[in-house]
């Protein structure tokens, strides 16, 4: 009886430590089957996380882009009322939208001649013909008469380089103490007008933003690629005139004076060069001035036209949202009907 106790307690025991070893397998397997679960379940969550959190950064990092990429624009507007002139004053009560290339812009700042000094620059081909040299006290004159403050350049488009007998200065009198009578000669003509006006045109990059605008007296005409790349829209280097101008903010005013190349009733090259002078100053914000096919009788109605519309001109300047270095095109819009805007068609970045 004692053998079979001795043997039934030895079994007992035995199925004991089994059952304690099956119990603790199985409780193994729980825990292990519950921290899975658990670790699952809080990985899509971290991943949710981290997607919500990447796309935070994201959207942060589009933001700072996106404000990287805004820059100020500063373009020349002028204003003028639909059968006769507008006054000044009303440039602040002008409602104006700004579009760059079709979207909206956020408008900074409109100044006047009040707030905005004007950098002019007075520019005269050399081989235009005498009757020029008849209009150079009106032009004296007319330097004389700008507004206190203003900057003014004087230069002569000649053969090889462009001759600045006054660089920038807000000494007026002085600026206007160095026109001289043009040489009127072929042997001094440019290689073109264009090329030149776009060298002077860089001298307004290191002069502060605001108004700018060019006096070009020329006869407009490009033939240093022949006759047929003379008329407006396919001379390569006023196209290149005109990209100076947009990227710098400079509004192109022309007269039409005659040299040897189109006088003597030449009236295909005269309205390539009257055409050509239209495009330079209708795509930079300016104004071309010219009476048929001759040299005008005086300059003085074209001068009295042209400080009424320095007068009008403002520098507006907005935020453009467009970063790339292409064409953007310009359109500007007021609800006021009567009311004419003169302005750059548009501007391409460096």
């Amino acid at each position: 009886m004692n053998l079979l106790a001795h043997e039934r307690t030895t079994r007992a025991g035995a199925m004991m430590r089994k059952l304690r070893r099956s119990i603790k397998s199985l409780a193994a397997c729980v825990c292990a089957i519950f921290l899975l679960v658990a670790v699952q379940a809080r990985t899509p969550r971290q991943k949710e996380g981290n997607k919500n959190g990447g796309t935070a950064a994201g959207g942060r990092g589009r933001k700072s882009e996106a404000r990287g990429s805004v820059h100020s624009v500063t373009i020349p507007v002028t204003l003028n009322r639909r059968g006769g002139n507008a006054p000044r004053e009303e440039m602040q009560l002008l409602e104006l939208v700004v579009q760059e290339d079709g979207e909206a812009q956020e408008i900074l700042s409109a100044r006047g001649a009040d707030r905005a000094p004007l950098a002019f620059a007075v520019l005269i081909q050399d081989d235009v013909q005498s009757p020029v040299s008849n209009e150079i006290k009106g032009l004296a004159t007319f330097i004389r008469a700008l507004p206190a403050g203003s900057r003014v350049l004087v230069g002569y488009l000649r053969a090889g380089s462009p001759q600045l007998t006054q660089r920038f200065t807000n000494d007026l009198e002085h600026a206007a103490k160095t026109l001289r009578i043009p040489i009127g000669a072929a042997a001094a003509a440019p290689f073109n007008p264009y090329t030149e006006l776009a060298d002077v045109l860089k001298r307004f990059e290191s002069l502060p933003t605001g108004r700018r605008a060019v006096l070009l007296i020329s006869d407009g005409v490009d033939v240093s690629r022949g006759l047929d790349n003379s008329t407006p829209g396919q001379s390569v280097d006023l196209q290149r005139a005109i990209n100076e101008a947009q990227r710098r903010s400079v509004a192109v005013y022309s007269i039409y004076a005659p040299t040897n190349l189109t006088a003597g009733g030449n009236f295909i090259l005269a309205g390539n060069g009257q055409g050509s002078l239209k495009r330079l100053s209708d795509e930079t914000g300016g104004r071309s001035f010219f009476q048929g096919a001759n040299a005008p009788v005086s300059f003085d109605p074209f001068l009295r036209e042209l400080s009424g519309l320095l007068n009008r001109q403002f520098a507006l300047t907005y935020l453009s949202t467009h970063p790339s270095k292409e064409f953007h095109r310009i359109k500007l819009q007021t609800a006021q009907t009567e009311v004419e805007l003169a302005y750059p068609s548009g501007y391409a970045r460096k």
